[in-house]
C-alpha cells in the first residue's frame, strides 16, 4: 500500500528544527501558519491552523454570533446592530492575527452579505476592519468549498454533502475526491425564521417548495448525507446525550437515516429548553434547532439517504484543501495526522517505522489475506503507540486513550477511533485492564475488530519492552508465525532481552495467535 510506505518514511526521519526561536517545541515547525475569518449569516468566526496540510491542526478557533442574516429575506438589509457586532470581532480578530504572526490570511463572505441590499458596502468597511481584502463568494462555489471540506474530512466519501448556514442550504454530490453540480437555497436557520415570520407551519411549506425537484436529493438515495453547519453539529450532540453514546465526537457520528428522521421531528415538535442536554447546546443556537431539524427531515423524506453522517470540515477545511498540491490531497489524513502525533509525542519518533515494519511482517504471518482498512488501521495504531510516555505510569492507559478518542483527526470514522484508542489503552495499562471509557468504546467494535485490538497491543507490549523505544532494535529481532508456533529470532549480542517478562509477554500474544512460543 502507497500510504504504508509513506508513513513509513516519515516516521523513520526525526521531526524537523524549529524554523522560528520563539516557536514552542509542541508545534511543527513546518510551514506558517494560515487563518481564515468566514463572515457567516449567523456567526462572524476565526479559525487559525498551524500549518497548510493535508491534516491541519488547529491553534485557534473563535467566533461572534454577529447574527448578520437575521432580517434579509424580509427587509434586504443587513441590520445595523449585527453589522456593528461583525466589525468589532473582524477588529479583534485582525489583533489576535497579528499578535500569533499569522502567515497567512484568508477573509471570506458568504449569504447574508451576498444578498442585502447594503452587502457591498458592508463588504468594504469590513476590509477596512479586518485589513485584508474579502472573497464574497457565490452560492455555487459555497457548495463546491463545502464539498472539498467533507472531502478532505473523510476516507472516499460517497453521497450529498448539506450545509445549513444562517442564511443558505447548499447541497452538491461527492464520489471520493470528485465533486458534482451544486446549488444553493435560501434555507438557512436565520432566513427560514424570518421568511416564514418564526412559524413553523409556514416554514414547512417553504422547505417543502424550495426542495422541490432538485436532482441533488435524488442522488443521495441509499448513500450518505454529509451534515455540515453548527446547527445540525447541535442536534447530534443533543441525539448522542439522549442515546448515551459512548463517544462524544461530532465529526464521522452516523445516525441511521430512519432513526435521524424520528429524532428530528421529535425536537420539530418540542419546546427546545424542555430536550434533554439543551445546556450543550450555545444559547443563541436554540432558536434554531427547530427550523434546522425541518429542513432535515424533509431533506431525508425526499434524499431516502442510508446514514446521516456529521462533518466537523465545512467551507473553512475545503478553501485549505484546494490550497494544496495533488500530491498533498491524496495523502491518507489519518496517516499524516498520526505521524504528526508521532513526531511531536514519541520520545524517538524514528522509531515508529521499526514498529510498523515489525508488526506488518507478523501480522501478515499469522493473516495473509488480511482486511485493508484493518491494515491502514493497525499503521495508525503504531505511530500513536508511544505518544503517551510523559503521562504518569498508573494513568498512561486512560490518559492515551482520552486523547486519540477525541483527537481532531480527519479521514477516520468513530469504530476507527476505538480501535486505536483502545490498542493504545491495551498497550500501557495491559490486555486485562479496564476502565469507565474503555467499555463503552469496546461496543463500537465487532468482536473480530476488538480481536485485533488485543493482538496488537500484545504485539505493542513485547516490542517496547525489547526496544524501549528506541530504532535499532525491532529490525534485529524478528516476530513471526511458522504454523503452529510464534518465532522470535535475536541474534547473539540481543539474546539477553528475551527476559522472564519478555517471555510472558510473548506467551500472552502467542495464546491470542493460537500458537506456541518459540525463541531462537
Amino acid at each position: 500500500m502507497e500510504n504504508l510506505s509513506r508513513a513509513q518514511a516519515r516516521a523513520a526521519s526525526p521531526a524537523a528544527p524549529a524554523r522560528r526561536p520563539e516557536q514552542a517545541a509542541g508545534r511543527l515547525s513546518v510551514g506558517n501558519t494560515i487563518a481564515i475569518i468566514d463572515i457567516g449569516s449567523n456567526s462572524v468566526r476565526l479559525v487559525v491552523y498551524e500549518n497548510l496540510s493535508r491534516a491541519p491542526a488547529q491553534v485557534f478557533n473563535e467566533k461572534e454570533m454577529a447574527g448578520l442574516g437575521r432580517q434579509v429575506a424580509s427587509t434586504g438589509m443587513l441590520a445595523q446592530d449585527a453589522i456593528d457586532k461583525a466589525l468589532s470581532a473582524l477588529v479583534r480578530f485582525r489583533i489576535l492575527c497579528e499578535a500569533m504572526h499569522v502567515g497567512q490570511l484568508r477573509v471570506i463572505a458568504t449569504a447574508a452579505a451576498r444578498y442585502a441590499s447594503n452587502g457591498p458596502d458592508f463588504i468594504a468597511r469590513a476590509e477596512a476592519a479586518v485589513g485584508q481584502p474579502i472573497e464574497l463568494i457565490s452560492g455555487d462555489r459555497e457548495a463546491y468549498l463545502s464539498a472539498l471540506g467533507v472531502i478532505s474530512g473523510f476516507d472516499q466519501p460517497h453521497g450529498v454533502v448539506g450545509d445549513l448556514g444562517g442564511g443558505s442550504l447548499e447541497l452538491i454530490s461527492v464520489d471520493g475526491g470528485k465533486v458534482g453540480e451544486g446549488i444553493s437555497l435560501p434555507l438557512g436557520g436565520l432566513a427560514l425564521i424570518d421568511r416564514s415570520g418564526n412559524s413553523m407551519k409556514a416554514a414547512e411549506k417553504i422547505v417543502r417548495d424550495d426542495l422541490d425537484h432538485h436532482p441533488q436529493l435524488a442522488a443521495m438515495r441509499g448513500r450518505d448525507f454529509y451534515a455540515v453547519g453548527g446547527t445540525w453539529r447541535a442536534l447530534a450532540t443533543l441525539h448522542q446525550r439522549q442515546s448515551g453514546y459512548p463517544l462524544n465526537v461530532m465529526h464521522g457520528y452516523i445516525v441511521p437515516a430512519r432513526e435521524a428522521s424520528d429524532f428530528v421531528r421529535l425536537v420539530e415538535r418540542a419546546d427546545a429548553s424542555m430536550l434533554e442536554a439543551i445546556e450543550s447546546v450555545s444559547s443563541a443556537r436554540r432558536p434554531l434547532l427547530a427550523y434546522g431539524a425541518l429542513v432535515l427531515d424533509q431533506i431525508i423524506k425526499r434524499g431516502r439517504p442510508r446514514n446521516v453522517v456529521i462533518s466537523a470540515n465545512g467551507v473553512r477545511e475545503g478553501l485549505l484543501h484546494e490550497q494544496l498540491d495533488e500530491s498533498e490531497r491524496s495523502a491518507d489524513a489519518l496517516l499524516r495526522g498520526a505521524e504528526d502525533y508521532n513526531k511531536l509525542r514519541a520520545r524517538d519518533p524514528r522509531h515508529a517505522a521499526d514498529l510498523i515494519a515489525w508488526t506488518e511482517k507478523l501480522v501478515a504471518s499469522a493473516y495473509p489475506h488480511d482486511d485493508p482498512a484493518l491494515q491502514r488501521l493497525q499503521l495508525a495504531a503504531c505511530l500513536l503507540s508511544d505518544i503517551g510516555w510523559r503521562a504518569h505510569p498508573d494513568y498512561r492507559g486512560e490518559q492515551t486513550l482520552n486523547v486519540i478518542a477525541h483527537a481532531s483527526f480527519s479521514g477516520v470514522d468513530h469504530v476507527g477511533r476505538a480501535f486505536l484508542a483502545l490498542t493504545a489503552f491495551y498497550r500501557y495499562a495491559g490486555l486485562k485492564a479496564s476502565a469507565p471509557a474503555v467499555e463503552g468504546l469496546r461496543r463500537l467494535l465487532t468482536t473480530r475488530t476488538l480481536e485485533r485490538v488485543h493482538i496488537l497491543a500484545a504485539a505493542f507490549r513485547v516490542a517496547y519492552l525489547i526496544s524501549a523505544g528506541m530504532p535499532g532494535i525491532l529490525s534485529r529481532a524478528s516476530l513471526t508465525c511458522i504454523d503452529s508456533r510464534l518465532v522470535m529470532r535475536l541474534p547473539d549480542d540481543l539474546k539477553s532481552l528475551a527476559s522472564e517478562r519478555v517471555t510472558g509477554r510473548l506467551k500472552q500474544l502467542a495464546k491470542l495467535l493460537g500458537r506456541e512460543i518459540d525463541i531462537r
